[in-house]
């Protein structure tokens, strides 16, 4: 790029700059769909889980622009090293976030089926669970923002935490199931709730894998190492 007039030059930083904008505003949408999908599950309440759904639309939307926008520069920009990586890599994370708003989706409408029964048994599981995959989302959005890798691998980091609320779920919910038959239908429906949002945490490290190697060209190990200490793992007193 540096043969080319400053116009040029400014013009191609400034739709870069652009590219990275509609990424954080997608990711934004997102993250108001998976805070309603909450607030849905969490409240009973059925107009958060609507608005959730309809939400959903202007997530696909916005995935299209955004290939539309990143197949431009590609042909017209013939991008090279860290922004040929950046360029690629926002494809693949508008795919990742595109999944994101469907599992909220989906959450939101099983919390309209749910909403329809009596719980005999507390929602804190599921609570801990959610408030865990927004922080994660919001980090990672943030992360995605900045192209920042220290926040990418706290995330990437911080995967196993909500794996291991997802088992304890399951088998809390499994031994409803077994303690009284009037459990099977409502808990059927919150293991299907707590595995799309053990997704969500699995679509927000793929994003946060997806940083890292935009910024470094390297890829993260594909395990973790043991004994995570990050901030996620702590347990807050107000839980």
């Amino acid at each position: 790029m540096s043969d080319e007039p400053e116009h040029l030059v400014k013009s191609y930083e400034t739709e870069l700059k652009r590219l990275r904008s509609m990424m954080t505003e997608m990711g934004g949408i997102v993250e108001s769909q998976v805070a309603l999908a909450a607030q849905a599950i969490l409240n009973r309440d059925t107009e958060a889980a609507t608005k959730a759904v309809e939400m959903d639309p202007k997530v696909d939307a916005m995935e299209r622009d955004i290939e539309q926008f990143v197949v431009r520069l590609l042909a017209l920009r013939q991008p090279m090293a860290a922004d040929l990586r950046f360029i690629i890599a926002s494809m693949k994370m508008t795919g990742d976030l595109e999944r994101i708003g469907d599992y909220a989706a989906n959450v939101a409408k099983r919390s309209v089926v749910l909403s329809q029964f009596h719980l005999p048994f507390s929602l804190a599981g599921i609570a801990h669970m959610i408030q865990l995959v927004q922080e994660q989302l919001k980090s990672i959005i943030d992360a995605v923002g900045a192209g920042d890798i220290d926040k990418a691998v706290e995330v990437w980091r911080s995967d196993q935490v909500v794996d291991d609320i997802y088992n304890a779920i399951f088998r809390e919910l499994i031994t409803y199931m077994m303690e009284d038959p009037r459990n099977i239908t409502p808990c059927t429906h919150l293991l299907f709730i707590a595995k799309n949002l053990e997704r969500v945490g699995d679509h927000t490290t793929n994003i946060a894998e997806t940083v890292y190697y935009a910024v470094r060209g390297e890829v993260l190990p594909e395990t973790r190492p043991k004994g995570d200490t990050s901030a996620y793992a702590v347990v807050r007193p107000s839980e």
